[in-house]
């Protein structure tokens, strides 16, 4: 595109951390009991839209900025480089008296394990509703995303990743028949909140998550006829406890909440817990620690969160001795989002000098 757009729409979705409850957000689990944590480096969504010029041909470009990737979408859409954003935009019922180019990108890693992909669907269906009559909720458009990876994708997903991003902050997430579920933001103090965010650390392992073959094995006992979910309970406890901790700022029973659904975590199968974690956690551990939990379902790769002690020394040293473990474990950079899904257009004044994007 070369011409300048009519306008420019923002949206941003932060990731997810610190999943206590994760496994009973899915359709096996009957309900489920979910604590997460919304958290900077958001998920970026950008649109520059203009008139279209050519009647019933809509011309959509998608700028995949992580992978270095800029190319036309096919009309029809074909689900072929990035299936995710294509079924995002296909999904929508867009004009066709419009333009436009996506630019997408994310600091977090992919394969993360902190809902990247998640984040990156909400914020771009948030910027794609901008272009549409009716305007969805956050919480409308969580369920849209969750429905883009079931409907359109043929995948199987759970719902608290797309709601933590769409709420941000704290989210005690309630599912009482999947995929819907109630979500209740935690309001704490300021200094529960500035103390939460000071002790948290997330540790990248350095590579994709990859486990499907594990999790498959626990999927599908599970799923099997007459199961036996009962594995599935201390995980939603853990969430409740976690909760009722950070009410009463009880950092000591927030950190064994994490550590309790970490052993819950491993009984669904030892495999969740690779050797790498079990590398940063003893580090931690060593370092004065009192909580840790691997984000997502676990495995291979991703990356942990760790809650330190109330001594910002022991806070550091973990830091400075993590590539002593591993050169490529690496502590991202967060801070707590008080916001979730969030959708703006630019001033019209800062557009006029737009010549396209690169």
């Amino acid at each position: 595109m070369t011409q300048s757009p009519c306008r420019i729409i923002n949206a941003t979705a932060p990731i997810r951390i610190c999943d206590l409850g994760g496994w009973t957000d899915t359709w096996f689990s009957g309900h489920g009991s979910i604590l997460n944590i919304g958290v900077y480096p958001y998920a970026e969504a950008q649109l520059f839209v203009r008139p279209g010029d050519r009647p019933g041909k809509r011309e959509v470009m998608i700028h995949a900025e992580n992978f270095g990737e800029r190319y036309a979408l096919p009309t029809p859409i074909e689900y072929d480089k990035h299936p995710l954003l294509e079924a995002c935009l296909d999904i929508m019922e867009l004009p066709d008296n419009l333009d436009f180019e996506v630019n997408l990108f994310s600091i977090a890693p992919p394969g993360c394990s902190t809902g990247t992909s998640a984040a990156i669907s909400v914020a771009l269906l948030g910027a794609l509703d901008l272009l549409t009559p009716g305007r969805m909720t956050p919480h409308e458009i969580a369920l849209l995303a969750q429905r883009v990876e079931t409907e359109k994708l043929g995948l199987q997903c759970g719902i608290q990743d797309q709601l933590c991003s769409a709420y941000g902050g704290i989210c005690y997430i309630d599912m009482y028949e999947y995929p819907n579920a109630s979500v209740s933001q935690l309001w704490v103090p300021n200094r529960i909140w500035w103390e939460l965010e000071r002790r948290l650390v997330l540790v990248y392992l350095g590579r994709s998550h990859s486990s499907s073959e594990v999790h498959g094995k626990v999927i599908a006992g599970f799923e099997a006829a007459n199961s036996d979910k009962s594995a599935l309970e201390p995980l939603r406890r853990a969430a409740t406890a976690a909760k009722d901790a950070l009410y009463q700022g009880d950092f000591l029973a927030f950190g064994k909440a994490m550590k309790d659904n970490t052993e819950a975590q491993r009984n669904l199968h030892p495999a969740l817990i690779s050797a790498e974690a079990e590398a940063v956690i003893d580090l931690a551990r060593k370092h004065g620690a009192l909580g840790w939990k691997i984000n997502g379902a676990g495995g291979q790769g991703g990356s942990v969160t760790i809650l330190c002690g109330p001594e910002n020394t022991g806070k550091r040293n973990f830091i400075k001795e993590l590539s002593s473990i591993n050169p490529a474990f690496e502590a991202l950079p967060i801070y707590l989002s008080r916001f979730g899904l969030r959708q703006w257009k630019s001033p019209m004044q800062d557009q006029s000098s737009f010549s396209g994007s690169s």
